[in-house]
């Protein structure tokens, strides 16, 4: 069965993966499969939960950020990250997705992005990082973790504010047991 992709030389960018064949959009581009557990993150790890890492096997690594994505992020059964077509994918076009639907975090890249997108933020970031409007565009394709890492963070800084604007150092029973739930 052929793959459906390819790696190449790319104009400023190094290596990249591009398309063989068609795809349609919703169609998996490229099935991922975790090679190691890492110990933290860095330019080609995977977050798979809030203090996990993984290196993805295969040429998953070498697919390049773009601001304006053509795949997105679902997880499979065994936990890693399959590349879904957010958009139909042309035979010779570069396969490619925004690191933000897959770490939470992101500052081990150069200043600039080089994407190339009219949509380009000029700098790789991570979910956190990301505009809200960008977040919706991206629904149904980033990693569910990121999610709830969103949903964690926003009840801490509710706590926060409250316990700020209250004077109380005790945290609402609803939001503790909220924020243990999410992993």
């Amino acid at each position: 069965m052929e793959s459906g992709y390819e790696l190449r030389k790319t104009a400023g960018k190094g290596e990249g993966i591009f398309a063989t064949r068609f795809f349609t959009a919703g169609e998996i581009v490229m099935v991922g499969r975790i090679e190691k557990k890492l110990d933290k993150n860095h330019s080609h790890a995977s977050q798979v939960g809030e203090n996990e890492y993984v290196f993805h096997a295969g040429l998953i690594t070498k697919v390049n950020h773009s601001c304006n994505p053509d795949c997105g992020i679902k997880l499979n059964e065994t936990g890693a990250h399959d590349f879904v077509a957010m958009r139909d994918i042309n035979i010779n076009e570069e396969i490619n997705f925004d690191y933000a639907m897959r770490n939470y975090g992101v500052d081990y890249f150069p200043k600039h992005c080089k994407c190339g997108s009219e949509k380009c933020r000029s700098t790789i970031s991570g979910w956190k990082d990301l505009p809200d409007k960008t977040k919706k565009d991206y629904k149904g394709f980033v990693a569910p973790y990121l999610l709830a890492l969103d949903t964690k963070h926003s009840l801490e800084k509710a706590c926060i504010y409250q316990n700020m604007s209250t004077g109380s150092k005790a945290v609402p029973h609803l939001i503790v047991e909220t924020l243990r739930s999410v992993k």
